[in-house]
């Protein structure tokens, strides 16, 4: 069937990933300068000013979100799908390198202490990812150097980065002068950088950035290389043969699905309240009290969730880990992290082994007792970005006995509803395949709603996977607005794309409307999206606010969703398979 949903009418986002694939074709370094011009010419949404003299805060913390705080030191960024890949083209021991992280993207990302960063790719969202971020820091950098490197405040920043000039509060206000920043973005910025914000002030006043990057191999038959050994590890560590297991996959985290169901937290409340009060989380403790005393609807168990993990952080040479492992894996949990490819970390979770006393709250049904008698296993994974969750649900779907259902959790933006709002599509279009999904949805509002405290559920939604955060301008979104498209996200055409080759003899066609009910697809689909940003406001993006604590409501709402689902399948079906 032939497409009729109308195209973006963006060539300036076609130019611009035309510009850098082609001259990533090269076995040379690519000078990032070469890009700029079609990037300013994309009018990004997420770069606003990108053609301004003036900063553009909002892209510039995106972008410190999302890299190493290495960058201020890096010229050339190497990319690459595993080890293998790297060694075989000159970058030996890289994963000896030191290893780098980033608050806001999950990379495994090496710094050689000099000039070189490794990144490691699992598909080409991973290059439609980097390639413009790394052109939007280089155009921010390169118009604060133009700001500092003539100005006085730098040798002062010099003298204060060498202790010579304790000053820093009367320094702030002349730095937002000189660059032209809020008091809020400056202080983002100084939160994201910490210790070294100082530092990266000075290296960009005195030198302007040239960056560079190389593609070190990049054809479809690298990136299934690179999955199928990602798999391999994850088989290796599991507990149980996944090619003799019935299959529940879950894309989401590697935090809400375990913590609801291992009530590893629950048990530690006074333990987790008490590490409130000795930080001195004012506000949270206020939300504590209100929930305790029936003053608010909110959650204790997400609250409880949301102080976990600043726990065991302030914890982590302490006995608890040892405790979690331990008690995780007596509800057949087991954590399996990515070694020397992509980072995608994975879960492997008996059923027959959870425990029902353990649940929180919100998963308990009658009939549970039956999960002692199941053979199925939940594979849950941290979600992968954009065509790398393709790559994933091929190999798992050839991988494994069968598949009972398939489940995605995942953030998106949002063109008619709030940050913090979940969004439950039936129809979505891939700007990968450019084919247009109709699916049977196994969430509607119903499922999600009674969860939902602080935001609201909007299911009969229209989705569109897009190519990657930064390749979306006005233009593109008005255009499917007017058709109905409201949720955008990046994973779940991807995710389609490898349901339909899991039930169908062909591979997925491309600019198609593509028919994927229940009766063509033998197992569950649900696909459930969180908002994170709402594009339609100039710079509200994820750059300029954080979900905080009330990001957990939409998270474990749609979580209890999925498990619930699960639960309500096993128990009533799972029997029948003997």
């Amino acid at each position: 069937m032939e497409r009729t949903v109308p195209t973006t009418g963006s060539e300036e986002i076609s130019l611009y990933m035309r510009t850098y694939y082609s001259l990533l074709r090269t076995t040379d370094e690519v000078q990032v300068r070469s890009f700029v011009e079609s990037h300013m010419g994309m009018n990004s949404s997420l770069h606003v000013k990108a053609r301004d003299e003036a900063l553009d805060p909002g892209a510039l913390i995106y972008c410190s979100l999302r890299l190493p705080r290495s960058m201020r030191c890096t010229r050339l960024v190497v990319m690459g799908q595993s080890e293998r890949v790297f060694a075989r083209r000159g970058y030996s021991k890289v994963e000896q390198w030191v290893p780098v992280e980033a608050p806001g993207r999950r990379r495994r990302t090496f710094f050689d202490g000099h000039e070189t960063m490794a990144a490691f790719i699992a598909s080409v969202s991973d290059i439609d990812d980097l390639i413009p971020m790394l052109t939007a820091f280089q155009i921010e950098w390169n118009k604060m150097h133009r700001r500092l490197h003539d100005h006085p405040i730098l040798e002062r920043l010099e003298a204060h980065r060498d202790g010579g000039d304790p000053q820093w509060e009367t320094m702030r206000g002349e730095i937002l002068g000189a660059l032209g920043l809020s008091s809020d973005d400056l202080s983002r910025l100084e939160s994201i950088w910490g210790d070294e914000f100082v530092d990266f002030l000075c290296d960009v006043g005195r030198a302007p950035k040239r960056l560079a990057v190389r593609l070190l191999a990049g054809s479809r038959v690298d990136y299934r290389k690179a999955t199928r050994r990602w798999w391999s590890f994850i088989t290796d560590a599991s507990p149980v043969d996944l090619s003799e297991r019935p299959v529940y996959f879950i894309s989401s985290n590697v935090h809400s699905v375990v913590n609801m169901l291992s009530g590893f937290a629950l048990r530690r409340e006074d333990d987790l309240v008490r590490h409130l009060e000795e930080l001195g989380h004012g506000e949270l403790m206020d939300e504590y009290t209100r929930i305790r005393s029936g003053e608010t609807a909110s959650r204790a168990e997400n609250l409880l969730y949301f102080v976990l993990k600043d726990y065991m952080d302030a914890h982590r040479d302490d006995e608890v880990w040892a405790q979690r492992e331990e008690e995780e894996a007596l509800c057949g949990i087991k954590h399996i992290d990515s070694h020397h490819v992509f980072d995608v970390e994975a879960q492997v979770i008996e059923m027959s082994r959870l425990r029902p006393d353990w649940f929180d709250p919100r998963l308990q049904r009658p009939e549970l007792d039956r999960l002692a008698r199941s053979n199925a296993v939940i594979v849950n994974i941290d979600y992968p970005l954009g065509m790398g969750a393709y790559h994933i649900l091929s190999q798992i779907a050839t991988s494994v006995d069968s598949l009972l259902g398939i489940y995605s959790l995942g953030k998106a933006a949002t063109l008619n509803g709030r940050i913090g709002d979940v969004m439950i599509p039936y129809v979505i279009h891939d700007e990968h395949s450019r084919n247009t999904y109709l699916f049977n949805n196994c969430f509607t509002a119903a499922h999600v709603a009674p969860c939902l405290v602080h935001g609201t559920t909007l299911d009969n939604q229209k989705a569109i996977s897009v190519r990657g955060t930064f390749l979306q301008n006005d233009r593109y979104m008005d255009v499917f607005y007017r058709e109905g498209y409201t949720d955008i996200e990046m994973e779940a055409g991807p995710y389609l794309s490898a349901v339909y080759e899991a039930v169908r003899p062909t591979r997925h066609p491309t600019n198609e409307i593509v028919t994927l009910y229940a009766d063509t697809v033998p197992f569950d689909v649900g696909i459930i999206h969180y908002a994170s940003d709402t594009p339609l406001g100039k710079g509200r993006n994820l750059g300029t606010q954080r979900l905080s604590y009330f990001g957990v409501d939409s998270t474990y709402a749609a979580t209890a969703a999925i498990l619930r689902r699960i639960l309500t399948l096993e128990t009533s079906q799972g029997q029948d398979r003997g």
